[in-house]
């Protein structure tokens, strides 16, 4: 392998990079299983409302069970964030047409009513938190691929909770970690301080980015590290949409990022390390990034749907 060109430890031409049919298929199943395990909390928030409005006989009766009034104004097609902002009154409003308008015409059925309107409004809030999973399964598997990059070579690490805003130890398994971590932190074989930062604001770029590898320690890094040029080493896009129909939307997207992170940083006579992982490759578009890379444009590249490849392309950042 050229020093210069990484990437050609796991890609010999640009046709390496195409999504196999095979792998779309999988990856739209992973997306399922998912979504599945996203919507298990809601049905059993159903169960429990259904149990206990089988405590009455009438839709007026709900009124009386104090404990699922929150879940009758969620059937209301009142949001969790509509609910903090509205007073007792506009509350009682929802609720009481709620009852008058559907409840009370469905007849014996209204807890079956009420159940199905409430997922209904479980469901919207369900599709909006699910538009992206996408691209958190895909940080997920970038982020047990580097953590078994850092593992396999015998490099201790700490680890950004993303609530608590603290570092840990590897105390925790690594597949319990990658759900909860925003950052990693490592030394390096010749004794470097790493600290890898996902999804982060760069000032200098005006745009977040998927990945960046700053050179520091856990302890040198706070706010202001995205703000000193000099620090950064490189700069990642991950894009995790499977679907074939809109892979050259994120092509698009990354190119533009990853052009506007070059150009900014050479007007500090910078030039961090850019790469880019997708997980739905196109053959038109595999090309593009070929030439990239072979052009030195683009310092690495590995389509996520390959294991191998993701792995190589950790091993080259864990030694950055």
């Amino acid at each position: 392998m050229q020093s210069n060109k990484p990437y050609r430890a796991h890609l010999n031409s640009s046709n390496d990079l195409v999504t196999t049919h095979e792998e779309i298929r999988a990856g739209f199943v992973a997306l399922a299983l998912e979504r599945n395990r996203e919507a298990t909390p809601f049905i059993a928030e159903a169960r429990a409302l259904k149990a206990l409005a089988s405590r009455v006989s009438t839709p007026a009766q709900l009124l009386t069970i104090q404990e699922i009034r929150l879940p009758l104004l969620t059937a209301a097609r009142v949001s969790d964030k509509a609910k903090s902002h509205m007073e007792q009154t506009n509350q009682d409003e929802a609720i009481n047409g709620l009852i008058r308008n559907f409840l009370e015409p469905a007849g014996s059925d209204f807890i079956e009513e009420l159940v199905y309107r409430f997922l209904l409004t479980r469901g919207d809030a369900l599709g909006g938190s699910m538009r992206n999973i996408g691209g958190e399964l895909a940080k997920r598997k970038f982020a047990g691929s580097i953590l078994a990059a850092l593992s396999i070579v015998g490099i201790s690490y700490k680890w950004l909770h993303s609530n608590d805003n603290v570092w840990l130890s590897e105390t925790r398994p690594q597949t319990d970690i990658e759900q909860d971590f925003k950052g990693l932190n490592w030394v390096t074989a010749m004794g470097h301080h790493r600290t890898m930062i996902f999804n982060l604001n760069v000032p200098l770029v005006a745009n977040n980015e998927d990945v960046c590898l700053f050179k520091c320690s856990s302890e040198e890094y706070n706010t202001n590290t995205r703000r000193n040029p000099s620090l950064f080493m490189a700069l990642g896009e991950i894009k995790g949409g499977i679907d074939p129909a809109g892979a050259d939307e994120h092509w698009k997207t990354a190119r533009t990022a990853l052009t506007r992170v070059r150009s900014s940083f050479s007007g500090h006579d910078l030039s961090p390390k850019t790469f880019f992982i997708g997980a739905a490759i196109a053959e038109r578009m595999a090309n593009e990034i070929w030439e990239q890379l072979e052009a030195g444009t683009l310092n690495n590249a590995a389509n996520l749907t390959d294991g191998v490849q993701v792995a190589s392309l950790c091993n080259w950042l864990i030694t950055l």
